[in-house]
This record gives C-alpha cells, structure tokens and sequence, in this order.
C-alpha cells in the first residue's frame, strides 16, 4: 500500500475510505472495532495526500490507515478499556504511541475490541460484546486483542497496535493467521497505556506480514523521557533484519526448542505445524537444539500471582470521583463518598476483572505478602536465568504460539483455570521482559483453524525475531502458494 500510494497508483483517501468500506461491509459480523472514526481517518488521509503531492512525506508509512487497541489514550477519540467504568470516556491526550502514528502520517481508523482492562485470553470479556474470528465468527479471536488481530485478519485494518501483558498480542495473532509482536519491555512507550500490570504491559504491532511489522515497530520504538520505563538505547535495524531474514539464509542461526512448551495436552495439529515450521528453518541453514528451561513450568502461577497484584493496585483509580462512571447507591438518601464508590466498581467492573481485583488484593494483603507476591517475584527471577541460561547456547527460542487454535465462544467461560492456560508459551517472555513475535504456522489438521510459532529473542535484540520470522514466512509462503489469510473465509461474498 505504501508503494502504491508513492507511485500515485492510489491516494490515502480512497485507500482509508475502501478500509472504512470494508469495517461497514463485515464487522456487523465481526465486531472488531468499538469506535470508527471515518471523519477523523478521512481528514488525516487528505492531509496525507496534500503532504504527499508538496514531495514532503512524514513516513514511510505515511497514509496508510490503522487501528489502535481501546487501551492507549487517543484525544478527541473514546477510550473505555472495553469497560464500563470508562463507558464514553474521552482523553485530553495521546498516548506517545498514537502521537508517533499521527507524526508518521497514518489515518486512524478507529479503536478495537478487547477484554476488559486486558483482563482475558478470548476478548469475550469485553463489556461491549465478544469479537468473533474471521476464520469462523462461532470462534475466539484470542485476547485480549483480539479485536486488533481480527480487524487484520478481516482485511478491516491494514495495520494495527496492541497490547501484550501475558501474550494479548501474540496468542491473538496465532489464532487468527496474523504477525503479532511483543517488543522488549521498555522498547515501545508505555506512556498513554492504561495499565494492567506496569511491569508486564507492553504495546506492539499487529499486522499481515513479518515486514509489515517491523516497518511499524520503527515508528512506534524508541526512547521516551515520559516513560519511567522506557529505554535509552536506539532500535535496531528491524526493517533490514526482516528483508535478510526473507532472503531465506537462517546460515550460522542456532535455535533453541523450549523443551517445557509442548509435548503431552498440546494440540496434534499445532505441534505438527510446528515441526514443519521447523524444519523449513533448519531446510535454510539454521542449527537447531533441544533447549531446557526448567522454571517455565512455574510461570503460569507465578503469572496470575504477579498480575492480578499490580492490577488491583492500577484499578484502584476509577473510583467515580474523578472521571468515567458513577452510579449512586439504591435506598440511600445520602450517600458517603465510599457508598458510591462501591455501587459504580459493582455496576462498571466485570466479573473477570473483580475475579482478579479480589485475587490480587488478598495476594498483597498483610500475611498473605511474602507467601505469594514475594515468592513469585523470586519465581520470576529463575525464569529470567533460564532465559539467560538458554541465550547463552542459542540465538533465538521457539515454541508454538498457544497449546490448540481458536476455541468456541463461550466455551471456557465458566472456567477460568481453562482459560488462563492458553497463555502458556507466551507468559515467560513477559516475565522475563524479554521479546518476542509470532507467525503463522498454517492451518491444523482437525479444525483447519490458524496455529501460529512463537520465536523468542534477547532483550533488546528483537531484530533477531524479524530475521527468522522473516525466514519462516518466506518458506512457508512458498510452500501454501501465497499468504495462510489468502485461504480465509470471504465474510462479505465480494473478492
């Protein structure tokens, strides 16, 4: 799309306006989007165009539309979390993010679906209806992006951010044929996120292609003075790691297969997609080892121990004092400040989103501290080693994206444990703040659903996730004929 609009082929107005075509045509059926900002997307494009015409482009990137996850501040657009308790809630600010997208030059088409203050692993947790998968609307996108993924996937979106705390960007993008990436913690500004987890939250890219995402980890990456978080090193070359990595050279490569994440309980048609993915990689030259990580096998625990702590202590703000919902109590002629507080965090929390407020706050709570919130903060420092430990034999550390493709709507939602299971590969790199990108695999063999590999880089070496992912993709393609979302189902009966 960006070649096409520098040769003059197409102008970002008409690119925006078949994309918002597109959004009115199939997300009744989808429900990606819980904001569509036409006028907004439209002014943007025209700017991008007169830009254009004067030969003064603002990025490569410059005109091509995207969507942005309801969780990052956008000013002027509604932010709700997918909460009720934010219900029409509109920033005075950008998150520095979407301030970048703007400079960049790209339209915003509007803010995705999502569970509840990311609260989730199948975005049937939003407070404003379940996002379906365009692989089969009866079907979880993932969470809690799946709203972001499902736009790409639907072909609503060309591009679109966001957010990964235990896998929100990469477990979505495996079920639905998608390349999702989590950077290094402190890679891409955390500032403007409304935060879950502060040491966890991490925005990303979610896009069609491996190139597609580097090109917009670029302009989104980078050092931020607002974010306490951020860090003061420079990207590296992303967008050149993944045009070497489609080259199919993985020469010299060595990867490293997470011993702990797969095996027994694992979907058939997801770990055979991985050994051919597997073998495409060692086919182009990579060395690839059996690579044991031990303390894996605690992360899930250490996970929701660590999480649902700095989430409670995060929800703590929407109070109904300041902004976003209020709700007065019933019966009672004068309410105190508490009364009120109570009855808005009843009727504006979900009960995911209680489930793990009541789970964090008794995991912080006096006697209970050292018990559990210490102890997996100690957990979480061997996973770290293990990663260092394993960096040290191997380049990079695969595995599959989640443990089976998408599940049914309403299939796990009377099962929380179930649920939580899916982030199974992908949780480790969070607590570890290490980065990490997935790609399509191809479709398993019992459902014909998307399955998607997970490769894992050091910190601060995401290029490395670009090559090989790269590398990958460029087999793959070669070997289905084209992209894995060219076998998707047509949602509107138009091509």
């Amino acid at each position: 799309m960006a070649a096409a609009l520098a040769d003059g082929t197409t102008t970002s107005v008409a690119l925006t306006q078949a994309h918002l075509d597109r959004i009115a045509a199939v997300d009744g059926a989808v429900h990606a989007f819980l904001h569509v900002d036409a006028e907004g997307a439209l002014a943007a494009a025209a700017r991008s165009d007169e830009r254009r015409a004067e030969g003064a482009v603002a990025s490569p990137l410059d005109g091509v539309p995207i969507a942005v996850k309801d969780v990052l501040a956008t000013e002027g657009l509604p932010t709700t979390c997918g909460s009720r308790i934010l219900e029409g809630w509109i920033p005075p600010y950008d998150a520095t993010v979407v301030t970048r997208l703007r400079a960049a030059g790209l339209p915003i088409l509007g803010k995705t679906n999502m569970d509840e203050f990311a609260m989730g692993s199948s975005t049937e947790h939003s407070a404003y209806g379940p996002t379906h998968n365009p692989w089969d609307l009866d079907r979880i996108p993932g969470g809690s992006g799946g709203g972001s993924a499902a736009a790409v996937a639907a072909f609503e979106a060309p591009l679109a951010l966001g957010t990964d705390t235990g896998g929100s960007i990469r477990q979505p993008g495996a079920v639905t044929g998608t390349v999702g990436v989590k950077p290094t913690y402190g890679g891409v500004s955390r500032y403007g996120l409304v935060a879950m987890a502060n040491s966890l939250d991490q925005v990303g890219p979610v896009t069609r292609t491996v190139l597609d995402s580097a090109l917009l980890h670029e302009l989104i990456g980078g050092h931020d003075p607002r974010d306490s978080t951020s860090v003061d090193a420079p990207l590296p070359d992303l967008v050149g790691a993944a045009r070497r990595g489609a080259e199919g050279d993985m020469s010299g490569v060595r990867i490293g297969v997470i011993t702990e994440l797969g095996g027994d309980g694992w979907q058939p048609g997801v770990m055979a997609r991985f050994q051919e993915s597997l073998d495409l990689l060692v086919a182009a030259g990579a060395e690839v080892v059996e690579v044991s990580c031990p303390s894996f096998v605690h992360a899930l625990a250490t996970y929701y121990l660590i999480m649902p702590c700095e989430a409670s202590s995060n929800l703590a703000k929407f109070d109904a004092m300041r902004y976003g919902l209020r709700v007065l109590p019933e019966g009672v002629d004068s309410p105190s400040a508490e009364d009120v507080m109570r009855a808005t965090r009843d009727a504006g929390f979900g009960d995911e989103v209680k489930r793990r407020i009541i789970l964090g706050t008794y995991a912080l709570s006096s006697g209970y501290y050292d018990a559990y919130y210490g102890k997996a903060q100690k957990v979480r420092t061997l996973i770290q080693r293990d990663f260092d430990a394993a960096f040290g034999k191997v380049d990079v550390l695969v595995s599959p994206t989640a443990p089976t493709t998408a599940f049914r709507l309403g299939e796990k939602l009377d099962d929380p444990l179930a649920m939580y299971l899916n982030d199974l590969a992908t949780i480790p790199a969070n607590l570890a703040g290490v980065p990490g990108i997935s790609v399509p695999s191809g479709l398993a063999d019992e459902d014909g659903l998307p399955a998607g590999f997970q490769v894992l880089a050091p910190a601060l070496a995401d290029d490395r996730l670009y090559r090989v992912g790269a590398a990958l993709e460029a087999g793959l393609t070669e070997k289905w004929g084209g992209p894995l979302l060219a076998q998707a189902p047509d949602l509107s009966g138009e091509s």
